[in-house]
């Protein structure tokens, strides 16, 4: 069963004071490539989300944002009495005036407000280390979901190419006869004698170059092992495209010795659903 890279997972908790939301969205990407957007009250705990994600996804483009949200009536922020005291002192030289509408300016004065760094929570962090999970099992039900679509487009082709092959085979014997004819015609037309032995060992030679016995056996193999590795337990994106790729050297390999018109025809195809393959395999986990 294979699993796509792209894929979205969120969670909501609540808390007595507070909402903490998590969403993890992944997309493909050769390695695994996490980006944290996540308060910079906890960003000394980033490592150990970092671990838990790497360890659920292992690959793909990740963003991970955790928003965390007070709900009820409580600030960080705190009144900086001497400051404002001292700037009362020194605006009461200077205008004529009552305390409140001194407070109020020495209030838009700066550093009049100061904020206190809070002590990381645990119990709130272990809240979010939980959202962090639920959504990780959301997004790896969505990569599950999307890695079936993308198994069934990939069988769907591996089984053209297969098809495909069958057409060659089925064709090659004319294919053979018509290289035996041409090259008998070659020889009529120059109007020479020439030694049936001698003309039968050259027909041996340019039927053996142009022989795709073995291609056709390889890649018959290749799609074989394709449709074992892509029905296997895990999903392995890179190991199916190293066997696409070797899937595409005989198909090159076939075409290039081919030297028939039909054939190549066959191979063009054969191409264009290999290409489809590759292209779905860049999402493949």
């Amino acid at each position: 069963m294979i699993q796509s890279m792209t894929g979205f997972g969120k969670s909501v908790s609540e808390l007595p004071k507070k909402k903490i939301t998590v969403e993890i969205k992944s997309l493909n990407s050769k390695n695994f490539d996490l980006n944290a957007r996540i308060s910079s009250q906890y960003r000394e705990k980033e490592l150990e989300l970092r671990k838990i994600i790497s360890k659920s996804l292992t690959r793909g483009k990740v963003d991970l944002s955790v928003y965390v949200e007070n709900t009820a009536e409580e600030t960080s922020s705190v009144v900086n009495k001497a400051v404002v005291q001292s700037y009362m002192e020194q605006l009461r030289g200077l205008v004529n005036t009552d305390d409140t509408e001194l407070l109020k300016m020495a209030m838009r004065m700066p550093d009049a407000l100061k904020t206190e760094r809070e002590e990381i929570d645990e119990t709130e962090f272990k809240a979010i280390e939980d959202a962090v999970e639920e959504a990780l099992v959301e997004i790896n039900n969505f990569r599950t979901a999307e890695g079936e679509a993308l198994e069934k487009d990939l069988l769907l082709r591996v089984s053209n190419i297969q098809d495909l092959l069958n057409q060659i085979i089925q064709m090659d014997p004319d294919r053979i006869n018509g290289v035996r004819e041409r090259l008998r015609k070659g020889v009529e037309e120059i109007k020479e004698t020439v030694d049936e032995n001698r003309f039968e060992q050259e027909l041996v030679y340019y039927i053996e170059k142009f022989d795709i016995t073995e291609e056709k056996v390889r890649l018959e193999n290749h799609l074989s092992y394709f449709d074992e590795t892509i029905n296997s337990a895990d999903s392995n994106g890179r190991k199916l495209a190293f066997i696409s790729q070797e899937m595409g050297r005989e198909i090159n390999t076939i075409g290039s010795k081919s030297n028939y018109a039909p054939m190549q025809q066959l191979v063009v195809q054969m191409k264009d659903e290999l290409e489809k393959i590759k292209e779905q395999l860049l999402n493949v986990l």
